[in-house]
């Protein structure tokens, strides 16, 4: 032990000796890795790396940083987002998210900002277009949007989406839902149809990620070969067995939760972030707005989302991977904030504070392949977030930010203080 311990003081000193930015070691702090926690250990970081994780690590010339009464975090994942541009990553990497998982965009709009990226907004990856009908879900956003209505077209579009540059497919597949008498369904994929793109997905390397609105939708979207779900339904229940079903079907399900409530009401999932005394000096004007807004039927009060709530046990006892997304965007959502809102949804839905932190590091990092990132170990980029408190026993402790990094640089958040 006491030769390894010299070989790595040996290797940093070489390294800062020969002009490389010096490393940063985080002293007797408490480390949530993406899975566990080790109480008190020192965390070393260089040239964007996790370099060392252990107790009574010694580094010449490193900035010293105290971690006692503080945690330390993989940087968060969101596996729900629509990313409208470089001002959407950067929100996000204000409250700690690192990494977001984008589910429909517009190819064009993809390139331009994975060729911009740098350390000082978040990094993503994308579905591009997602697959849907003429008139379904997805074509309202205002953008031109590919369309297809047969099994038979499925391995086009897939192709031309890998080809764009998507990372997994998303599809839309809306049948079930039911929004009350005033609001009309839109219409959607068949069920051959879906299975055709989950398959073509699957044979060029991709997950096949499907939006569902119903318990039927998610039945069919797992019978029809989905890897997982990006939603959870709408709806007052949710069977005894539908937990057991999708570990059954090795599938993955994305709860989003705040973003059902901004549908079920009476109020958005977003309004105690707004009064947050954490979150709250940190929200634009315009944030603000959006985070007390919630979807037209909420308003009608026709719809609940109470078997959502009741699905996260069922999920959890079958061992379904659970990730943490917030739909970001949408009414009652915003980039980066309403992660911490989803993490306190989860774990009031039933999941215990360290599922909850999974559900939001090392289980989307798992499951969409970023072997890089998602917990704490040597080798690993250096995302990670910094927060007083121990988050594992108290969730709300994820808003109490001290310090974001994303490749070992640390993240200017005090620029983002509105003072409100």
């Amino acid at each position: 032990m006491r030769t390894r311990a010299w070989l790595f003081t040996s290797v940093l000193f070489s390294l800062v000796a020969y002009g490389q930015k010096a490393p940063v070691i985080f002293q007797h702090v408490r480390v949530f890795d993406g899975t566990a926690v080790i109480p008190d250990t020192d965390v070393v970081i260089q040239e964007g790396k996790i370099q060392a994780v252990g107790p009574n690590l010694t580094v010449p010339g490193a900035k010293e940083v105290d971690g006692a009464g503080k945690t330390l975090l993989p940087g968060l994942i969101d596996a729900h987002v629509h990313v409208r541009g470089p001002e959407s990553l950067e929100q996000a990497m204000v409250f700690g998210v690192t990494t977001e998982l984008d589910m429909m965009m517009s190819p064009r709009l993809e390139y331009e900002l994975k060729s911009r990226s740098n350390d000082s907004v978040a990094s993503f990856l994308s579905a591009g277009f997602a697959a849907t009908v003429p008139g379904g879900h997805g074509t309202e956003y205002g953008m031109e949007t590919p369309t297809l209505v047969k099994p038979s077209a499925a391995e086009a579009f897939v192709e031309d989406r890998v080809r764009e540059g998507s990372d997994y497919i998303k599809v839309m597949y809306t049948a079930g839902t039911d929004l009350g008498p005033r609001f009309r369904p839109r219409p959607t994929l068949s069920k051959e149809t879906m299975a055709a793109v989950a398959k073509a997905a699957h044979e060029h390397s991709r997950l096949a990620v499907v939006h569902i609105g119903s318990v039927l939708g998610a039945r069919d979207a797992l019978d029809a070969g989905a890897d997982g779900l990006a939603h959870l339904f709408r709806g007052s229940e949710c069977p005894k067995n539908f937990g057991q079903f999708v570990a059954d079907h090795h599938a993955f399900v994305i709860p989003t939760l705040s973003v059902l409530q901004s549908s079920c009401g009476p109020e958005a999932a977003g309004v105690p972030l707004t009064k947050d005394p954490q979150l709250k000096p940190f929200l634009a004007r315009d944030v603000k707005d959006r985070l007390q807004e919630t979807f037209p039927v909420a308003r009608s009060g026709s719809v609940s989302c109470r078997g959502a709530r009741e699905a996260i046990p069922q999920l959890q006892a079958a061992g379904v991977r659970i990730l943490a997304g917030s739909d970001a965007p949408n009414p009652g959502t915003g980039h980066g904030v309403s992660l911490h809102g989803e993490l306190a949804l989860l774990v009031h839905a039933g999941l215990t504070p360290l599922q909850a932190l999974v559900a939001a590091t090392s289980a989307p990092a798992a499951v969409f392949h970023m072997s890089d990132r998602g917990r704490i170990a040597p080798g690993l980029r250096a995302d990670l977030l910094l927060v007083n408190g121990d988050p594992t026993e108290d969730i709300l402790a994820t808003r109490n930010i001290v310090a974001v990094y994303k490749n070992g640089k640390e993240f200017d958040r005090e620029k983002h203080r509105h003072g409100r």
